[in-house]
């Protein structure tokens, strides 16, 4: 029996990394762009994400939620280049990209699966390290078919190897992008050169994907076991085709499940939450949440691992180990110690997150880094010192030997 589905969405997310000391410059360039809006987070209308996340990550990921009207008006009168300068400050700012008309897209032109995409995010932190997210989802056909190939073939849309004539992927046919190139274009205007994303080895050619799918309640009810449709589950986690036939082992995919007819599989290619309509939250509240609270807290731990990678790779340079051995105290003390929210599922998530992208590991591996430079710089430290105190110690000495001898007597 073909497997239906009710609802589905999927983000696809591109990392890329500002170069040191052009961030305000890019902040310009995307208020200057009169298809991109700063996005204003407000306690009422984003109630749910409020509470979600705890005071010191709010003030993190969401600085707008402090902005009262007046200030708001304030920062919209200030000359572009004073507003740059200011949201330049900000540990993170968030985008709102409006495209010209939703983009309908055909997969396999001969028998098509047609998509939009929805919306467009440009998440870019201080620190230079940025997201593009582009939430899609597959229209008028319910097989759950089409939606595994969709996720498997648009993730290599950027791919730069992509054959624009004869390569089964998807081809974008509208006024905005008239085929895969346009679209490669589109992403690399956003995100600039891929250089810094090279240097700290991040695949900038797949996208990254973050999905949801409720599936039809015939194929996953009180009768109808989970069981029976796994290997449907395993293929979605793995973001693999619907004609896969590779056998999966279902125990070495990192899952977990706070909901009767709901599983979220996670890997280091993406998060995908798959679910039944045997629970009516499952269309309605659940959807939500997975794009806006655990939304959020997957692309943080996103940016905590490429983090890491930045200030391990900064460690290396000599010329930058004094600003890098700061930047690692500062993010201790103000992200890896502190907890993000107080929500179970959310905290679940961020736990499941740490262990497939092996944060601790590769905290502890810049730890270990900064732990033998602190000792050398202070065993240098101390060397100087040392020497410095000789050299001290032997003017002295001098100085009281020629005093010595001005005061003895002559004759």
């Amino acid at each position: 029996m073909e497997l239906k589905t009710n609802y589905q969405y999927t983000y696809f997310i591109h990392p890329f990394v500002i170069k040191e000391g052009k961030y305000q410059k890019y902040i310009l360039k995307m208020l200057k762009d009169k298809n991109c809006n700063l996005k204003i987070f407000q306690k009422e209308k984003d109630l749910k994400l409020y509470k979600y996340f705890l005071p010191k990550m709010r003030e993190f990921l969401f600085s707008s939620f402090s902005y009262g009207n007046s200030k708001l008006r304030k920062l919209e009168e200030l000359p572009i280049e004073t507003r740059a300068a200011l949201l330049a400050k900000n540990p993170c700012n968030i985008f709102e990209y409006t495209l010209k008309k939703d983009i309908q897209g055909k997969l396999e032109q001969s028998n098509g699966i047609f998509f939009n995409i929805q919306k467009v995010e440009i998440i870019t932190f201080s620190t230079g390290i940025s997201f593009l997210a582009i939430k899609t989802n597959v229209e008028e056909y319910t097989e759950f078919s089409n939606v595994l190939n969709f996720n498997y073939k648009f993730r290599d849309i950027n791919n730069e190897l992509v054959n624009l004539e004869n390569y089964d992927n998807i081809r974008i046919q509208t006024d905005s992008f008239a085929d895969i190139k346009t679209f490669q274009e589109f992403v690399k205007e956003i995100t600039g050169s891929n250089s810094e994303a090279v240097r700290l080895n991040i695949d900038t050619e797949r996208f990254l994907t973050y999905s949801y799918v409720c599936i039809n309640q015939d194929a996953w009810n009180s009768t109808n076991q989970f069981d029976e449709i796994k290997y449907q589950f395993i293929k979605y986690v793995n973001i693999l085709p619907a004609d896969n036939s590779r056998d999966y082992e279902y125990e070495k995919i990192e899952t977990f499940s706070k909901w009767k007819y709901a599983k979220l599989g996670l890997t280091k290619l993406g998060v995908m939450l798959f679910s039944s309509s045997s629970d009516i939250n499952n269309y309605t509240i659940l959807p939500e949440e997975y794009e806006h609270q655990y939304f959020y807290t997957y692309i943080f731990n996103l940016y905590k691992k490429i983090y890491l990678k930045k200030i391990e790779l900064e460690l290396k340079n000599v010329t930058k180990i004094k600003k890098a051995r700061k930047k690692f105290v500062e993010f201790t003390k103000n992200l890896w110690i502190q907890d993000i929210t107080e929500d179970e599922t959310g905290t679940l998530l961020n736990h499941k997150l740490h262990e497939v992208f092996e944060l601790d590991e590769l905290y502890n591996q810049v730890k270990y880094k900064y732990d033998i430079l602190y000792k050398e710089l202070n065993f240098e430290k101390e060397r100087k010192t040392t020497i410095a105190l000789a050299v001290i110690l032997g003017i002295s000495l001098l100085l009281n030997i020629l005093n010595f001898v001005v005061l003895i007597p002559k004759g």
